[in-house]
């Protein structure tokens, strides 16, 4: 360290050590309990790895063909390093843990980077090659990619050179106050990583779910806020957005520039969207069929209220969509499919028979213990929502957190979109066990009739409402192939597109971002591969695509733009209202 630097990391130190001590004594006064109780069941976990341990010693010679071929590999990598040649193992796309230019260009970082990929191939490849399938194979497959990602020399100190080049430049200052960070997450409450995102960037109502609107219908499900209009005439069929339980409405209403909701206003519709409340005990008793009639229908009819008339398009998110999707053949059993112009469902199943590696939770088990857990409170709590979700996809949500705020103590970014998805919320118990036992475990709405709402048989064949059906390339929650087979259980006009980019980031695409691309094709063959086959890849986003579609099963009737309040509704308070802002 040179002179000149010197003063500045004893600085660092000495901030460091004060945010370090501040951390010990807030964890000594309030330390974390433990839980009562667990949301997932430990058994199945090791009843999948002793299988696997017991189908290889059922096949000793099985495993030695794979030791052996292990061993041969092993022995021309470092035959390869040890003459200077190297070894490089192939990097999989958008993994950005290797990313720094020295695991690349410094020998002994590159050996320890392409070892580390090269004991991963064969590690999952062995896990391939273990025998079974169903849920205790995915629960395999979870857990070695879990230990994969745990072991990557990105996430220690002394392994990862940009860790390393910060520890020399402070003087290990970053290490303390990294340390500070981790102790100030525990005495959160709230686990660790949590900080993925500036939490002070953004403020609600003001620079993210900023565009203007009103709150003009709530109950104990919901609240629905229509915008203003800034079009002088509107397309006639209004909007109804329909979001996931597990975050807020406002995916779709992120910063100005990336809002759906700013930007479908500014097509000339008249926009609705339903806030879900963040339940507590007063909603445990509320499951699917509740949601359905409480919240997307009584919505519905509110729109139809605020509007006087009869027809809206619907659309929706993830599991937003599924609930529309199961209020489209309830209304089709009660005889008024009419109250729907058209629907289009984002990222949404309905046939959750191909899961991937969600399968791994949907255990009976797992199920079970979910049930007592919940039942304590009457709801599963946000932060354990968020928990499942970083699982599955610790290399962007857990581990490079650690990198970031625990080995580097590098402030977290804004992001209008993680923060978002940190505001989670709770979800009721009733739900989660019906719609866990019913929809996830037993796959009711892919058979006629198997599922009801109250006392409803639900049929999705017998849907007629024309449907959009848009899946994303890309999507870790949703397999874009898995909705492409829900969308072939509607019985109507179904058009299917294919977006690019993930879950969240393939949603928020705005034209004026020209990211991503996606798939058009108008048939709708059997299988999803062959779909895709003869499809055409189109640049840039697909919202034009969607609001010509929308316009193309509409009235072409255009209306004076409707002013909120100046309907049957009148405006209770301004967007995003009191259920958005309340805290997890």
């Amino acid at each position: 360290m040179s002179d000149t630097a010197r003063p500045a990391a004893v600085a660092q130190w000495s901030e460091a050590m004060q945010r370090a001590g501040a951390a010990m004594l807030s964890l000594a006064k309030s330390p974390p309990t433990p839980a009562a109780s667990r949301p997932w069941d430990p058994a199945p976990i090791l009843q999948s790895m002793l299988g696997a341990m017991a189908d290889w010693a059922s096949r000793p010679q099985d495993l030695f063909k794979l030791q052996t071929q292990a061993m041969g590999e092993w022995a021309d990598f470092w035959a390869a390093t040890f003459r200077g040649q190297g070894a490089e193992q192939p990097i999989a796309r958008g993994d950005r843990r290797f990313t720094d230019p020295q695991w690349a260009e410094d020998p002994a970082y590159r050996t320890l980077r392409d070892a580390y990929l090269l004991a991963s191939r064969q590690l999952r490849q062995l896990n391939d090659q273990t025998a079974g399938e169903g849920p205790g194979k995915t629960m395999l497959n979870f857990l070695v990619e879990s230990y994969l990602n745990a072991v990557a020399p990105s996430n220690f100190p002394l392994t990862n050179p940009e860790a390393a080049r910060r520890t020399v430049e402070t003087g290990g200052a970053n290490l303390v106050a990294g340390f500070a960070n981790l102790l100030e997450d525990a005495a959160s409450g709230r686990g660790i990583v949590r900080r993925r995102t500036d939490p002070d960037a953004f403020k609600k109502g003001e620079t993210i779910a900023a565009t203007p609107g009103s709150v003009v219908f709530q109950n104990r499900l919901f609240q629905l806020i229509q915008y203003d209009p800034t079009t002088p005439d509107v397309a006639a069929e209004p909007m109804l957005y329909v979001p996931p339980l597990v975050n807020r409405y406002y995916m779709i209403d992120l910063k100005p520039k990336a809002s759906m909701v700013r930007w479908l206003v500014e097509q000339g519709r008249t926009v609705f969207v339903i806030s879900w409340v963040n339940p507590g005990e007063a909603q445990r008793d509320a499951d699917v069929s509740a949601y359905v009639t409480e919240g997307v229908i009584e919505a519905l009819g509110a729109v139809e209220r605020a509007t006087g008339r009869t027809g809206t398009d619907l659309f929706g998110f993830c599991l937003g969509g599924t609930l529309i999707a199961i209020a489209l053949a309830y209304l089709a059993a009660k005889g008024e499919a009419e109250r729907a112009n058209s629907a289009t469902l984002i990222g949404s199943m309905v046939d959750f028979g191909d899961m991937r590696d969600w399968s791994a939770f949907v255990h009976e088990a797992h199920l079970d213990a979910l049930d007592e857990h919940t039942a304590k409170r009457g709801y599963i709590h946000a932060d354990e929502l968020q928990q499942l979700f970083s699982a599955v996809r610790a290399n962007d949500l857990i581990w490079s957190s650690v990198v970031n705020h625990y080995l580097l103590d590098r402030p977290a970014p804004p992001s209008d979109l993680l923060y978002w998805f940190e505001d989670g919320a709770r979800i009721p118990a009733a739900f989660l066990k019906s719609y866990n036992r019913e929809l996830l475990y037993n796959n009711r709405l892919r058979e006629p009739a198997a599922f009801k709402v109250v006392d409803v048989p639900i049929d999705l064949g017998a849907i007629r409402t024309p449907i959009l059906s848009i899946a994303l390339k890309d999507d870790h929650v949703s397999a874009w192939d898995a909705v492409y087979r829900g969308a072939r259980l509607f019985g109507g006009d179904v058009t299917f597109l294919l977006g690019g980019s993930g879950h969240n980031a393939g949603v928020i695409n705005p034209p004026a971002a020209n990211k991503h691309g996606f798939w058009r094709n108008p048939d709708m063959p059997e299988s999803a591969d062959e779909w895709l086959a003869g499809a055409e890849k189109l640049p840039g986003s697909w919202w034009p695509t969607w609001n010509e579609w929308l316009g193309a099963h509409g009235s072409a009737e255009r209306v004076p733009a409707r002013e909120v309040g100046e309907g049957a509704l009148p405006a209770i308070e301004p967007a995003p209202g009191s259920y958005a802002l309340a805290d997890q």
